[in-house]
């Protein structure tokens, strides 16, 4: 007996434990529904006709923060969202420059914004010679080392929030702007001249039933929760189910009306008479209202999202080189190896160093462009014998120049192309640390809450600029042009001009004077009356640029502003103060890169086109009205040309 009893106990115990295990499971298993009726289920992703919750703050403005991760909403839409934020961020410093002003009143100057500087490159669109990946690459991992930073005013978190922020979030901050391009205005505040071309390429689309679709699934997704928690209305609450689904099914492969599918104007019918039976209920309509609000959040972002993803594209494709020109200077670097050009001719080298003559500097990288400037000057010249052209590149694309200047002929006037990284300069020796930079491009805009924003577009002298008296040490005055001007008149004129003692004659802009950007100049004192320059056409007077140390001055600043934004912008701004001899604005007619609208008589009649902004000539991006006068001195018959498919 005691022998049996002391036996079974051990089994008893091993019982009781299996039993206590399986109410453990079971409590589980009772927990996981009560969660989710707790609602908690929140958290986690919804698919389907079912959304996330989105926070929205008292105001209904929404806030986006690039260095923090999306809690509500889509856990997809976040992931996609936070890279692309994180994508727009590290690319900006390769994006246009940007300045912002804001005003907001004398009585309330303590309190504006400072001026914000939005991406810095050191090199224009044309220096970026990759494609591809190969670009984005070269554009997310080269950030460090460029000239100038992404952000100017010591403010990152101000940078921040304007580019994390919504456009309603903009207009809540900034009040209300007069103007019926209100929503334009602000756009390109935050995108640029992203939003002027898609504003002149939007094209209409057919597609009225689609977005009445959309809507009609936007308000079935709204009542669909309410309906469902109704036992009375399990009817109901399936055949909406079933109208959301198929009607999610037929937008994911449909956009416009005409690859809908048959019948479904009867689709359309029931999915209204669903509607109207659910809108019939009593239903709580805090919690219909509190789905809208998610809805109508989940849909902003979405917006918010392809205009990020738009205009990084964009972007993009504004700042690689095409293919077709890639191809242009790989094939001539090729030929030149195959067939080096000749040695210069003894009185052609004669020609380039003298002073009696008018020499014309090209700082570029770009054959096609320089050769359309080139081009262009000589066919108006009255006498193009006396025209010297100096075309300063980089090694990488320094012997397709030459081989392209040595076979083509520009009537009379002489070509010399300089690889600006073989210059010697100082104590005879060669530099081995000068890179070809070009002229700088900034945007600016001026933000008053009274009146309508402005934006106007600066391009400036780059490092490179002022090594001009010691790369042309015999000369006395040159011309300097950037690569992206057409010529449409005789400049003979230039040499004659009295600048009264100045050292750069140059076009103004006096919608920016430098007392509006005193703030980017901290403690520097700045006239009143000066406005900023444009590079473009330039007149310098290299006597006197060496008599009044003005690469010593530039240098001097650059080394104050080391450790500052937007370097070049100010030192070349405040080295030429009172310095520039203002050129009559007829000589020059800028914006042809980013300003639409403007009359082709007015083109035409132009001395000097500059096409400064985004939208360069030789892209397809450019401004088609415009394209064509650049294209007129571009040989389409060209054996190169064809070969790379240039049209």
């Amino acid at each position: 007996m005691k022998g049996g009893i002391g036996g079974s106990l051990p089994a008893k115990r091993r019982w009781k434990g299996f039993v206590i295990a399986v109410l453990g499971l079971v409590l589980l298993s009772l927990l996981v529904p009560l969660v989710f009726l707790l609602g908690l289920h929140n958290g986690f992703h919804s698919s389907g006709f079912s959304t996330a919750q989105q926070s929205s703050s008292a105001s209904g403005v929404r806030v986006y923060s690039r260095h923090s991760t999306a809690k509500n909403g889509s856990q997809s839409e976040g992931d996609e969202s936070k890279h692309m934020d994180d994508l727009m961020r590290r690319l900006e410093p390769t994006f246009s420059k940007d300045i912002r002003e804001n005003f907001v009143g004398e009585a309330e100057n303590k309190t504006a914004g400072s001026p914000l500087l939005d991406g810095l490159p050191k090199e224009r669109p044309r220096a970026n010679q990759s494609t591809g990946a190969a670009a984005m690459h070269a554009a997310t991992e080269n950030i460090k080392g460029i000239d100038g930073s992404p952000m100017l005013d010591g403010l990152p978190k101000e940078r921040s929030r304007a580019n994390s922020t919504s456009v309603g979030a903009m207009h809540a901050a900034t009040g209300n702007i007069k103007g019926i391009d209100e929503g334009e205005k602000l756009c390109e505040l935050k995108f640029g001249s992203y939003c002027l071309w898609r504003r002149n390429h939007k094209e209409k689309v057919n597609d009225f039933t689609v977005r009445k679709m959309k809507d009609l699934l936007y308000v079935a997704r709204a009542y669909y929760p309410s309906i469902a928690k109704l036992p009375a209305l399990d009817k109901l609450s399936q055949e909406m189910k079933q109208n959301i689904q198929e009607f999610e099914r037929v937008l994911s492969v449909t956009t416009i009306d005409k690859d809908l599918p048959p019948l479904i104007d009867q689709k359309l019918t029931k999915m209204e008479a669903v509607i109207a039976q659910a809108k019939a209920c009593r239903v709580d309509c805090s919690n219909v209202d509190k789905k809208f609000r998610q809805l109508v959040d989940l849909t902003e972002d979405e917006a918010t999202f392809h205009m990020r993803q738009s205009a990084f594209l964009y972007q993009l494709a504004v700042q690689t080189m095409p293919k077709s020109h890639h191809c242009l200077s790989m094939r001539l670097t090729v030929e030149y190896f195959r067939d080096p050009s000749p040695d210069i001719d003894q009185s052609l080298a004669e020609r380039h160093l003298n002073p009696d003559l008018h020499h014309f500097v090209i700082f570029s990288n770009n054959v096609l462009a320089s050769s359309a400037v080139i081009n262009s000057t000589v066919m108006h010249a009255k006498e193009s014998e006396s025209q010297v052209f100096h075309v300063v590149t980089d090694r990488q694309n320094y012997f397709a120049m030459k081989l392209w200047f040595s076979r083509n002929k520009y009537m009379e006037a002489t070509v010399e192309v300089l690889n600006i990284e073989d210059v010697k300069l100082d104590n005879n020796k060669a530099s081995t640390s000068i890179h070809l930079s070009l002229p700088d491009e900034y945007r600016v805009s001026f933000h008053k809450v009274d009146k309508p924003s402005t934006t106007e577009y600066l391009s400036v002298f780059s490092h490179s600029h002022y090594l001009l008296p010691k790369i042309f040490h015999s000369l006395k005055k040159v011309v300097v042009l950037d690569d992206d001007v057409i010529v449409q008149r005789d400049l003979s004129d230039l040499w004659g001009i009295d600048m009264d003692g100045k050292v750069n004659g140059a076009v103004q802009s006096c919608s920016v004077r430098l007392v509006q950007l005193r703030k980017l100049f901290g403690s520097k004192r700045v006239d009143e009356t000066s406005c900023a320059w444009m590079s473009g056409l330039n007149v310098v007077d290299l006597v006197r640029w060496r008599e009044r140390d003005i690469s010593g001055r530039y240098l001097k600043l650059v080394k104050e502003m080391n450790s500052e934004e937007a370097v070049t912008l100010r030192a070349s701004l405040l080295t030429f103060q009172g310095e520039v001899y203002a050129l009559d604005d007829k000589w020059v007619l800028s914006g042809l890169g980013h300003k639409y609208g403007v009359d082709s008589e007015t083109v035409k009649n132009a001395r000097v086109l500059h096409f400064n902004g985004k939208m360069k000539p030789w892209l397809e991006l450019g401004i088609h009205d415009y394209t064509v006068f650049w294209r007129k001195f571009v040989d389409p018959e060209n054996q190169f040309l064809s070969d790379c498919n240039i049209n």
